[in-house]
């Protein structure tokens, strides 16, 4: 059995770290700042929301909290089988294995559509944004959230990490296909340094994650994203 649907770009975090990305979500925004910029643009009350890339489901409850209804589209299976469970009590909640080019949802039906540190991270995912245009209702709204490795000390830890990642190329990429850019600078805060240190090992690659440990004190540190959002 496959662990994954065909066409899935695998996860090097999540999909082999699971318990550790955990940590990592419970630690990432402690003040509520993406979902503060993302309501700013379009409110969720009432509405349908496809997390895409939904993972074992972290997000799931949240948006529950406020949307009318909430489909989640993992392509990994365990991933999936995970955030079923936890929303297995949760009223209006559907998780569906599918790909983001692929998504198991009808046309014209999401009035929100929201990727975080998924799929979208640029050019090579124009099938995955043709198909927000298929499910994505006139007015409804995509959102995508992204490393900005322009600033914060997090963005400096990622370019020493990936040092043929692009930025200004990914910020032309966005703005071809029509995204508007709110830069944002959330916190990632560890309850203890060894999730810290873990985390910060399955993020970044084993050379840069030494220095990393070694150089940064505490539990805490700025981290720069981009949210791309665009009306349809």
């Amino acid at each position: 059995m496959r662990a994954a649907l065909a066409g899935a770009v695998p996860s090097p975090n999540i999909w082999q770290y699971p318990h550790v990305y955990e940590l990592e979500n419970a630690a990432a925004d402690p003040d509520g700042v993406v979902g503060a910029a993302m309501r700013a643009v379009r409110g969720m009350s009432g509405a349908h929301v496809l997390d895409i890339g939904c993972g074992d489901g972290y997000h799931l409850p949240g948006f529950a909290r406020e949307a009318g209804r909430v489909t989640g589209v993992e392509p990994h299976a365990r991933l999936a089988r995970a955030a079923r469970a936890r929303t297995a009590d949760l009223a209006g909640v559907e998780v569906r294995t599918g790909v983001a080019q692929r998504l198991p949802v009808p046309g014209a039906s999401v009035d929100v559509a929201h990727a975080r540190l998924a799929y979208f991270f640029g050019p090579g995912c124009e099938p995955g944004l043709a198909e927000l245009r298929r499910v994505v209702r006139r007015g409804g709204v995509a959102f995508v959230i992204d490393n900005d490795a322009t600033r914060s000390t997090f963005g400096g830890w990622f370019r020493r990490s990936l040092p043929e990642y692009d930025p200004g190329r990914v910020e032309r990429f966005w703005f071809r296909q029509g995204f508007q850019r709110t830069p944002l600078t959330i916190r990632w805060s560890f309850a203890t340094r060894a999730r810290f240190e873990a985390v910060v090992r399955i993020e970044l690659a084993p050379r840069v994650a030494d220095a990393v440990v070694a150089e940064h004190p505490g539990r805490e540190v700025d981290y720069a994203l981009n949210l791309w959002w665009r009306e349809y």
